[in-house]
């Protein structure tokens, strides 16, 4: 069939290529990953194949698309403005800032562009725990206005992580405060245990805070502070070694629940 086009696509850490039809219409797409070609149509079995054969490494399996789980059906069916999957690290601050830039000859730098480093910078992090079996959504808006930066869903849990700008500077706990650098102490503990709490209440699944340092920052800690993880940015990859908590189906069951807007709305 003349005309296919392929399209390569990289999305939350799935590389696919699409196969598309002169007017647009998707009618195939491979999976490097799984070594799988899913058709939309027996009949043009052929001419996909041929299109795909520069991008194929290695053997393949051709069909159909497999049947959507219960879990992959509720994502499915979440209307696009209800979706929080989509949402990119410090997703509310990138919007904010484009409705209400900060003025050109601002004295002091914008104190959002801090808070966005450090939501990208764990984010980016926390994405990259996805290939061993965590889920990962980003920016999840709470009612009054409040915000869950990340929150991490596998093997080992649910995790409440919230960043903190600290690059080069000393960071100072003192459970519930929190003091970097020259700054006045801050209950920020506080604030993210009752975020924490408020997620778990949501979910109905217990939930673990972790204050992610976005630095690397130098940490002054006598204790850890009480049922809360103090981490830095570059070894939050470390998570990915806990397991024995969630299974594969609890692990999808409630990232399903916790990407639909709605399930955040009375807490």
């Amino acid at each position: 069939m003349a005309g296919l086009r392929v399209v390569p696509t990289w999305r939350h850490g799935q590389e696919r290529y699409y196969v598309l039809l002169p007017d647009g219409r998707n009618i195939a797409w491979y999976d490097r990953e799984a070594g799988r070609v899913n058709l939309l149509g027996q009949g043009r079995r052929e001419a996909v194949l041929r299109a795909l054969a520069p991008y194929l490494s290695g053997p393949v399996t051709v069909g159909p698309p497999p049947v959507p789980t219960p879990s992959e059906l509720v994502g499915l069916s979440l209307h696009p403005d209800d979706d929080l999957a989509p949402n990119r690290p410090g997703e509310a601050l990138l919007v904010d800032l484009d409705r209400d830039p900060a003025p050109p000859r601002r004295l002091r730098p914008d104190p959002r562009r801090r808070e966005l480093t450090a939501e990208q910078a764990v984010g980016d992090a926390l994405d990259r725990l996805e290939p061993a079996g965590w889920r990962i959504l980003h920016s999840l808006p709470l009612p009054g206005g409040a915000r869950i930066h990340h929150l991490l869903i596998g093997p080992g849990g649910l995790f409440c992580v919230h960043s903190l700008y600290a690059r080069k500077q000393r960071v100072r706990i003192g459970d519930p405060h929190i003091t970097v650098g020259r700054a006045a102490p801050t209950p920020l503990l506080r604030h993210l245990r009752h975020l924490c709490d408020r997620a778990s209440l949501a979910l109905t699944a217990e939930t673990t805070p972790v204050l992610a340092l976005a630095g690397p920052a130098e940490l002054d800690m006598d204790t850890p502070p009480r049922a809360t993880l103090v981490v830095q940015d570059e070894d939050l990859t470390a998570l990915a070694t806990l397991a024995g908590v969630l299974k594969p189906a609890d692990v999808e069951s409630l990232y399903t629940h916790a990407r639909d807007r709605h399930a955040w709305l009375r807490v």
